[in-house]
């Protein structure tokens, strides 16, 4: 766990900013004196806040009016990350963004007839699990980060809230989704035959070169928060065992391959990778 403290700048969630840092065990901050105040008095109180902390970057949860946020402070940035299931851009890419034809969904086998159950085994911030369900797959989540948990489970909350005064449509995807809280490797080692899914998604954390993670802020808080997934080579070998149709791992287009294995076929596009390791082969 890498979250020091949590800080609630809208009255609204106080309680919950308390309740999630008791869950965690660390420190809450009332800060919803300031829940008109401009963006950069909220980042001077939240670095006079974390004055006393002396690792570099430090990790704050900020309840802010849209739900909860993760936010990265270093000297020199602040940087927040939160769940999205339905502001404008989510809701654009759910409508325009290609469908069936896309090539996430050509990866998990999705087709006219048929939509396979997903078992996304390192959910992240939920991006590609939403983009599936809103194709009609049903989608079982596992996030062993603490604090991505947290950002889900809160997404979730106000996503169905927002769902339920604005777009019933929404909470059908919603429902079609799951969220485990387990370690992914242990979870894949425990399922039973029956509790297997059609397909698993793997998208491992990997490296990346700073230009890269200029494009993406949201992705380098990701990445400085997880790190390397040193396990991501054996996590495949689970995934094999664990799936009845394939293995789907997103990759970087130029990466190598998990564990030097060569998939079945793989799907790439400018920047990234399917790579699909069909089960029985």
């Amino acid at each position: 766990m890498k979250a020091s403290i949590v800080i609630a700048l809208s009255p609204a969630h106080a309680e919950r900013g308390r309740a999630l840092a008791e869950q965690f065990g660390i420190p809450f901050i009332d800060g919803t004196d300031l829940e008109s105040a401009k963006t950069r008095q909220v980042e001077r109180f939240v670095r006079d806040q974390i004055a006393p902390v002396s690792v570099d970057p430090v990790f704050v949860f900020l309840y802010l009016d849209e739900g909860l946020a993760l936010a990265n402070i270093t000297e020199t940035s602040f940087l927040s990350i939160r769940v999205d299931f339905y502001s404008p851009t989510v809701r654009y890419r759910r409508e325009k963004g290609g469908g069936k034809s896309q090539m996430i969904a050509k990866a998990v086998g999705l087709s006219s007839g048929q939509a396979p159950s997903v078992l996304d085994a390192t959910a992240g911030l939920g991006g590609d699990a939403f983009v599936l369900a809103s194709l009609g797959c049903s989608i079982t989540m596992i996030e062993r980060v603490p604090e991505l948990r947290a950002l889900l489970s809160d997404g979730f909350r106000v996503a169905k809230e927002w769902g339920a005064a604005n777009d019933h449509s929404l909470l059908d995807i919603l429902d079609l989704m799951s969220l485990v809280e387990s370690d992914a490797a242990i979870y894949m080692q425990a399922i039973s035959d029956h509790g297997k899914s059609d397909v698993v998604y793997l998208d491992p954390m990997f490296p990346v070169r700073s230009k890269s993670a200029q494009v993406k802020k949201g992705m380098r808080v990701v990445h400085q928060l997880v790190g390397p997934d040193a396990d991501a080579d054996s996590l495949l070998e689970l995934a094999l065992a664990s799936a009845t149709k394939r293995v789907v791992v997103k990759r970087p287009r130029i990466a190598p391959t998990l564990a030097s294995r060569a998939p079945s076929h793989a799907l790439e596009g400018k920047s990234n990778r399917y790579d699909i390791y069909m089960c029985g082969q």
